[in-house]
């Protein structure tokens, strides 16, 4: 990895996992004509839930808006937004409640897999159930905190296979939950398309300098 350590270079270190966050940028214009596979948009998930959870819950779910049929339900309680069409997939990315209760059950294959001494498995569950339960507004937070990190990882994961992606908070939250069937327990967070792209995207917009965002105690 180069590193150059300068402490007035906005300079980053550079490495092929820098170099896409570096590069990524809102898509707005899709290639119309191309599809993702099953198997792609799997694979897709599969590294979105490598993202981290706060003890382990897995608290997210993700559905798979891609046929004709599917986005024509989507389109017009996601503002009419052009992309829900255009895009090979939209995600409707879903954070659950967080519930300490599943703790055991989360951690179950993590001792089964020999990570985890099954004698830890009441230390993990107790301080959750402290955090968690009988909070509403924490067990909401934890939610969309793990359905954001899933995103941010299929986002990435996507810059780095040469697709497109754009995240989107425009859409009637309730319509969405009504419309596909989302479980009381769950939160519509976001939507997320992705696909390959057509020409006219912008680049990476410039963001402020980390001298404006960053303090040292």
């Amino acid at each position: 990895m180069n590193y150059i350590s300068n402490t007035t270079s906005e300079t980053a270190p550079t490495n092929a996992v820098i170099e896409t966050i570096l590069s990524r940028s809102a898509a707005k214009y899709y290639d119309t004509t191309a599809t993702l596979t099953d198997d792609q948009i799997r694979d897709l998930v599969r590294i979105g839930t490598a993202a981290p959870t706060s003890f382990h819950l897995q608290n997210w779910r993700f559905i798979a808006v891609r046929t004709p049929e599917a986005k024509a339900r989507l389109h017009p309680i996601a503002w009419k937004q052009p992309a829900i069409l255009d895009a090979a997939v939209t995600f409707i990315i879903i954070g659950q409640l967080a519930d300490a209760s599943t703790v055991p059950a989360r951690l179950a294959p993590v001792v089964e897999a020999g990570i985890m001494p099954a004698h830890l498995v009441p230390e993990w569950e107790v301080p959750a159930r402290g955090l968690y339960d009988n909070q509403p507004q924490r067990q909401r937070d934890e939610a969309v905190r793990s359905a954001t990190f899933g995103t941010a990882a299929v986002i990435y994961a996507a810059r780095s296979l040469g697709l497109g992606s754009t995240p989107m908070i425009g859409f009637d939250a309730e319509a969405v939950h009504r419309e596909f069937g989302l479980a009381e327990d769950e939160i519509p967070v976001m939507l997320l398309t992705v696909g390959p792209e057509r020409s006219g995207n912008w680049p990476q917009k410039p963001r402020l300098p980390v001298a404006d965002v960053l303090s040292f105690a």
